[in-house]
């Protein structure tokens, strides 16, 4: 059993396991679940959907500024090829999402970043532009990571839930789409010596991991602006 910071430990695996409690609840969030056993409310998943249309372009941004920092053609032409895959396939599922959960198009197009929102999509665009290639490839670890988690686990437990929007949300985030990724991603970072930025990397997992977390649960229970 490895100890945590054991240095024969890869890095990535030692942060899943420092925040495995974290992780873990994101993964097995109740909106995973209930989208998972079809029992999600429409409306609820609409919340998400449309923050989740606006999280895409601080998204977006922060792994165009990582595809200029990348160390070589190789790593810049992975972020690419995701970048495709949100900005064609993904794009093209939002459009027919908002159909089919009847939000307009000046409902989805004039959305605004609830708190959650607009914080975690400012820490994106901060690391794509402070950070380096490492700290940009750890954030997109995290998102996409624990997205990967949850899809293959739905699909290992066979879900498939009567709504085709979520069966589908289910599918793009299985193996098939991100596994490759994902494990190129966590190759990367441990193969790389970021001991002397050990910190900041955890810093940067930590946060990223704690936005996913109260991303899932604005979607559940809703976030809005206290003015009170």
């Amino acid at each position: 059993m490895y100890a945590i910071g054991a240095p024969n430990m890869p890095l990535t695996q030692q942060l899943k396991l420092k925040y495995e409690n974290l992780w873990r609840r994101m993964v097995f969030h109740p909106f995973v679940v209930e989208m998972g056993d079809g029992t999600l409310p429409p409306e609820k998943f609409k919340r998400y959907f449309l923050q989740d249309y606006v999280f895409v372009r601080d998204l977006v941004s922060m792994t165009s500024m990582g595809m200029a920092k990348a160390p070589d053609l190789d790593s810049a032409s992975r972020l690419h090829a995701f970048l495709t895959g949100i900005l064609d396939p993904e794009n093209d599922l939002f459009m027919r999402a908002f159909d089919e959960l009847g939000a307009s198009e000046e409902e989805y197009s004039s959305a605004s970043a609830s708190p959650t929102t607009r914080g975690f999509g400012d820490f994106l665009v901060r690391t794509g532009l402070e950070g380096d290639f490492a700290d940009v490839l750890t954030v997109l670890y995290v998102t996409e990571g624990t997205y990967l988690d949850w899809g293959t686990r739905l699909l290992t437990e066979g879900k498939r839930p009567e709504n085709p929007i979520y069966r589908e949300w289910i599918d793009i985030h299985g193996p098939d789409v991100l596994g490759d990724l994902v494990g190129w991603m966590g190759r990367f970072l441990d193969g790389a010596d970021l001991s002397a930025r050990h910190d900041r990397i955890d810093e940067l997992f930590h946060t990223a991991l704690r936005y996913e977390d109260l991303f899932w649960q604005a979607a559940y229970d809703g976030d809005a602006w206290n003015d009170d």
